[in-house]
């Protein structure tokens, strides 16, 4: 689901990418590469910085800003009186069956739309298994959810409505609450015409609320975009790092810092009864897919946690599994033949940073 205005970067950088320097850090010869001397190679043009370190033979993008809100909206579709009835929707504990639970329950908007839990109260005060991401991003991305299940935003939007878990509602039962309350009839009416109300006005007024939420200018985009001041010596130091001993590119690269794609990371807890969760294999079925999920834009990573599918992690305790080349369990005696025991990717491996380059990778993506 690329854009036309997140690939301008990538590809100017891919197509000059021969420039890019024959050393990694020629200011830095004879000394540690720390941010006070990589500063001179990363205040170049982006061209002409070290070649990031991809494992594997995937694609990938060279590192972009965003695009403006006005640049992001101008694409496809948007239409600004549908985000505003988005944005009373989103807000609103009448699309749940309790008339408690609002989208914004767990995408609260003074916690950048994520909500700080480990796992989000839902209908009755029920939890799922799954972390509630962020939604500043999610219109940069697709398919939708941790596992993928949804191939469009306007889809997305619908599944928590009718999540048991969550709003615990059926969306015939919600259009026909909001078909019986006036101001909602004419709000609808203003926005898509006279008639009732229908799933797929219901789906695209939320979505174009989420697509109007794009995160505004970072750090990184600042200093993407020419201010060589923006980012500190040490989150220099962890731009780095991000790009080539970390190996971070392999799967968090273009704009929205996501390769789309899902990956195993070893944190499937395969046959425990505690924390099981097969990811991608339970919308495609293919036991290959047991203990995958997708990557996640790290666009205001920093302020997002508690992280990981499962929320189990803090930030400096994520870095350290990567570190560690993350988990790699073994299968248990009974778990000998199993055919389907989920693999860590292949991708990871131990990165053997020390205690300073973890603080300054763990800086960068506080810039993010």
């Amino acid at each position: 689901m690329l854009r036309p205005v997140l690939l301008q970067w990538g590809l100017a950088a891919v197509l000059l990418g021969w420039v890019t320097l024959s050393a990694s850090a020629e200011p830095c010869a004879g000394q540690p590469e720390r941010g006070s001397c990589l500063r001179a190679i990363y205040e170049q043009p982006i061209a002409q910085w070290p070649k990031p370190t991809i494992m594997g033979d995937g694609p990938w993008q060279e590192l972009a800003p965003l695009p403006t809100r006005a640049e992001w909206l101008a694409q496809g579709t948007y239409s600004p009186q549908r985000a505003a009835l988005g944005e009373t929707l989103f807000l609103d504990p009448k699309l749940s069956r309790s008339g408690q639970i609002a989208c914004a329950s767990c995408h609260e908007p003074s916690e950048n739309f994520a909500d700080g839990r480990r796992f989000s109260f839902g209908h009755d005060r029920l939890v799922g298994r799954r972390n509630s991401p962020s939604v500043t991003t999610v219109a940069l991305l697709g398919p939708f959810f941790w596992d993928g299940r949804s191939k469009t935003l306007e889809e997305q939007s619908m599944h928590p409505i009718e999540d048991p878990l969550e709003m615990a509602f059926t969306v015939p039962e919600l259009l026909e609450r909001l078909n019986a309350d006036g101001s909602y009839v004419a709000e609808f009416a203003a926005v898509f015409g006279a008639g009732p109300i229908t799933r797929e006005q219901l789906g695209l007024a939320l979505a174009d609320f989420q697509r109007r939420l794009l995160p505004q200018r970072s750090s990184l985009d600042s200093f993407l975009r020419g201010n060589k001041q923006a980012l500190t010596d040490q989150q220099i130091e962890g731009l780095h790092l991000f790009r080539t001993q970390g190996h971070c590119m392999t799967c968090h690269h273009g704009a929205a810092l996501s390769d789309r794609r899902f990956h195993n990371l070893g944190l499937t807890y395969y046959g425990r009864d505690r924390f099981e969760d097969w990811g991608r294999q339970e919308v495609t079925g293919n036991p290959a897919d047991i203990g995958k999920f997708r990557t996640p834009s790290l666009r205001q990573v920093g302020r997002t946690g508690p992280w990981m599918h499962n929320g189990l992690f803090p930030l400096n305790g994520v870095l350290n599994m990567y570190n560690a080349g993350m988990p790699r369990p073994k299968p248990r005696p009974d778990q000998a033949d199993d055919p389907h025991f989920p693999q860590t990717s292949e991708l990871l491996v131990p990165l053997n940073l020390d205690r300073q380059q973890l603080a300054a990778l763990e800086a960068f993506l506080q810039a993010l």
